[in-house]
């Protein structure tokens, strides 16, 4: 089994970050520069920036605030939102992102993932996904979950690494911000489709949640924002916890009981 990531999230809307449940009702979750500097110092593998409300809003994604961030942290840090041509991954970039997570300008024009991962390499384009059970499958949402597009998420997942991207950030709308686990049916079926790393986000309440998601949904990385914002589980904590159950992690604390 390869090394499994811990990812927190950071979701921002007006500069700040927030996190609600299936994708409405914000709060208020602190300062974004300062969450990331102690993810950063306390061992996330990676830190996740989301600018959920500038597709919606028909902005572009808060560079300068992707600066602050880059200089606080020494860790792999994706960016998305709002992002939706070359020129505007080339600026995250050289603001400070090591991968740029694309999700609606994709759905728009699916080419886009080519002439990216033909620019910057694969490694640093990530399909983000926001997948709701509708029915008898799983349909792909865009602008912040707030649109529905009439495509099966399995097919678009699949087309995504057919067209160059090189990992997947894979929310399940149904579970987002519920604490109640993640969709392992969902990330099972995924990663039967796809070589490319899957990171499962939607649902962490607790360890366990982030251990089924590894062994029985067959994910890459967990990735969860309240949990950690509010401190309900510690990252150390819970790569302890994990190590335990055989799951290899990427650590810099001592296991101990």
């Amino acid at each position: 089994m390869l090394t499994k990531r811990i990812i927190p999230c950071l979701d921002i809307k007006d500069g700040r970050t927030v996190k609600g449940v299936n994708f409405v009702g914000l709060r208020d979750a602190g300062d974004p520069v300062e969450l990331a500097r102690r993810y950063a110092n306390e061992g996330a593998d990676e830190l996740v920036f989301l600018d959920i409300t500038a597709t919606k809003e028909k902005r572009r994604t808060l560079v300068n605030l992707v600066k602050e961030i880059a200089r606080e942290i020494n860790i792999p840090f994706t960016v998305g939102g709002g992002i939706k041509s070359v020129d505007e991954i080339e600026e995250i970039l050289k603001a400070g992102a090591d991968k740029v997570s694309l999700n609606s300008a994709i759905v728009r024009d699916p080419d886009l993932i080519i002439r990216a991962s033909d620019a910057f390499g694969s490694q640093a384009i990530v399909a983000a996904v926001d997948a709701k059970r509708v029915g008898d499958h799983w349909e792909v949402f865009v602008k912040g979950g707030s649109e529905p597009t009439g495509l099966d998420a399995l097919e678009w997942i699949r087309r995504t690494e057919e067209l160059g991207a090189g990992e997947i950030l894979l929310t399940s709308m149904d579970r987002d911000g519920t604490k109640s686990g993640f969709d392992n049916e969902l990330l099972a079926e995924v990663n039967k489709l796809v070589t490319i790393p899957v990171i499962a986000s939607g649902g962490a309440g607790t360890v366990e949640h982030c251990i089924d998601a590894v062994l029985a949904g067959k994910a890459d990385a967990v990735l969860a924002a309240s949990i950690f914002h509010f401190r309900e589980i510690e990252i150390a904590d819970l790569k302890n916890k994990m190590a335990r159950a055989n799951i290899p992690v990427r650590t810099i604390f001592e296991m101990t009981d």
